[in-house]
């Protein structure tokens, strides 16, 4: 075949996203609702792109706030995953977040997000989940419930190195 009539598709340059995971204490997982590409219609953590000169953490942080209006504490990195889908490619670092304010703990969809909710984490099943996320969710719940040092730690309290904690090592 001439490769004049088939070129060849160029592939997508990969871009960083980011993702938290928040959970309550009604053992729910706070879900967003995509409603543009990638993955549109399918539920997911809150998240997106890094955006130049901005940290991982900054982004984790804007991400969560502009999709579902609430603040968040970074904490440990929990999964890092490589999506390539619908003509994009990311690489995806997602962390366990916490809430500043227990009070305010409310979503509102926002941005680029057709819904935000609290969702049981017996009902993960009922929804169309992006590949990958319920075992990264349920791994992350059961791990913080028991207390376990799970994921890479921000040692310096900057937000730019996540190592092991040392009782691992």
């Amino acid at each position: 075949m001439n490769k004049q009539n088939n070129p060849v598709k160029p592939l997508p340059i990969p871009g960083i996203g980011v993702g938290g995971l928040l959970f309550n204490r009604q053992q729910q997982v706070l879900l967003i609702k995509r409603n543009q590409a990638p993955a549109k219609g399918l539920w997911s953590i809150p998240g997106g792109r890094l955006e130049p000169g901005e940290s991982l953490v900054e982004a984790c942080r804007r991400e969560l706030y502009e999709e579902t209006n609430l603040d968040v504490e970074v904490k440990h990195i929990v999964a890092v995953v490589d999506r390539q889908l619908e003509g994009f490619h990311y690489v995806i670092i997602d962390y366990w977040v916490q809430l500043v304010d227990e009070e305010k703990c409310f979503p509102v969809a926002q941005s680029d997000v057709a819904e935000a909710k609290w969702i049981s984490l017996d009902d993960l099943g009922l929804y169309d989940l992006v590949d990958g996320l319920i075992e990264i969710i349920l791994r992350t719940y059961y791990c913080q419930a028991k207390n376990e040092l799970v994921g890479l730690h921000d040692v310096n309290l900057a937000g730019t190195d996540f190592i092991l904690p040392m009782s691992v090592v």
